[in-house]
């Protein structure tokens, strides 16, 4: 009896690690910058028992490889595996080229793993640093993606991202029905984890600005609301249930206001909420459609798209004054705009001859860019370091999720297993 439920135990837990790799989407790096930086990321040794549930030196080079800027040497070719920074065989390594050696050290600690990584410059032959990173007994991805971080920005002297993470809507058939669920998974698309599931449209998943809540559209009602979510507890707030659109909703930079969409007056405006006090202030007033609102990385105003110019374009409402100012002439419609951490960048869906893509346009300038080729590119979110941003897109009937650089160097797709994804949101950074 006991034989036969341990059994059972183990079918089923099988049977949940086969759903979860179905659900989970799929790296398929499409193209990278011309003159990628040769690296090795040597397998790491292991003072303990067993085998570890995760491969940390594939995890992190796997990292650096869809960054677009790194060329991981394979395993098989290396000529030695080394442990620590004293058995790095100099010669060796220019013989493959490489310019760059990782190397590291896990040991078992009484509440899971320390891991001490070294980043070797193999032509300068010298150490760059040594670091250490400790994690949990189910955090062996967690670590792997922290070093990676700790890699990236040495040698390119930006911040990794790595360890973030994003939500994503995702579609599914369940029972001969539709059925919608918020997804949060790791950046790469690992460990997909559903929030909640709806049986009605779920869209516009935004994070906080500490990554502790979500808010998003909902259609569970019999009309769109916004309700506001914490991660940790699934504790949930509705915020709006007035009539017509609720939509849009995007977090204030300080976390304390939430922008967002409503029609309660009879017309698309823009509103903001106060989310100490629940009192929303509407922020447009004009007789054509104002929505996607998203705030400037200072707080101080918020650019939206509206068609007061007779086709969707993007303008910038000053909080303060209530002055409105456009900021898109290029192209006959420039919609879903989305802002860099730095300001200075101004990211959105731009139609041209008919085909809608990823652009950016800096905001000083106004130069244009259009970073995607593919057909019906939408919902862009950008990572917190400005490097990369994620977007919505189609691959024959199917919704994916897709990436690419801000200089459109690097690209790469996830698409689902299972189901269509659409709608990606980059988590911000969690320190």
């Amino acid at each position: 009896m006991i034989k036969n439920l341990l059994k059972l135990v183990s079918l089923v837990a099988v049977a949940m690690l086969s759903l979860e790799a179905r659900a989970q989407l799929v790296v398929d790096i499409t193209s990278g910058i011309d003159d990628p930086t040769p690296i090795a990321v040597a397998p790491f040794s292991w003072s303990g028992t067993g085998v570890l549930s995760e491969d940390v030196s594939d995890i992190i080079s796997a990292d650096l490889r869809r960054s677009g800027l790194f060329a991981p040497v394979p395993k098989e070719d290396m000529l030695s595996f080394p442990k620590a920074p004293d058995e790095v065989i100099f010669r060796d390594w220019r013989i493959l080229g490489t310019e760059y050696v990782v190397t590291g050290r896990i040991e078992p600690q009484a509440s899971g793993y320390l891991l001490t990584f070294d980043l070797v410059n193999i032509f300068g032959q010298q150490t760059m640093f040594t670091k250490q990173v400790s994690g949990g007994s189910r955090q062996l991805r967690d670590i792997a993606h922290r070093a990676a971080d700790e890699i990236y920005e040495a040698i390119t002297g930006i911040r990794g991202a790595f360890s973030t993470e994003m939500i994503y809507v995702q579609e599914e058939q369940r029972g001969g029905r539709p059925s919608y669920s918020l997804v949060r998974s790791d950046i790469d698309g690992a460990r997909p984890k559903v929030i909640r599931r709806f049986s009605a449209p779920v869209m516009s998943p935004s994070w906080s600005p500490d990554g502790q809540d979500v808010a998003y559209v909902s259609f569970e009602t019999g009309r769109p609301a916004i309700f506001r979510e914490n991660l940790r507890t699934g504790a949930r707030q509705q915020l709006t249930n007035f009539k017509g659109i609720n939509s849009s909703p995007t977090w204030s930079p300080d976390g304390t206001k939430m922008a967002m969409v409503l029609s309660k007056d009879g017309n698309p405006e823009i509103y903001v909420l106060d989310l100490r006090t629940g009192k929303f202030t509407r922020m447009t007033r004009h007789f054509s459609i104002d929505t996607e609102p998203n705030w400037m990385p200072d707080g101080k105003s918020l650019v939206f798209t509206s068609d007061r110019g007779g086709k969707p374009q993007i303008y910038q409402l000053t909080l303060a004054t209530g002055q409105v100012d456009r900021l898109t002439f290029d192209g006959d419609y420039n919609a879903r705009p989305r802002v860099s951490p730095d300001g200075k960048t101004l990211v959105m869906v731009h139609r041209s001859r008919g085909v809608f893509t990823i652009a950016t346009m800096d905001i000083v300038s106004g130069r244009m860019r259009v970073l995607t080729e593919t057909r019906l590119d939408e919902s862009p979110s950008i990572a917190p370091n400005g490097a990369m941003l994620m977007y919505a897109t189609k691959r024959g009937d199917k919704g994916i999720l897709a990436a690419v650089s801000l200089d459109a160097g690097v690209k790469y797709r996830l698409p689902s297993r299972q189901g269509d994804v659409r709608e990606p949101a980059w988590s911000p950074y969690f320190d």
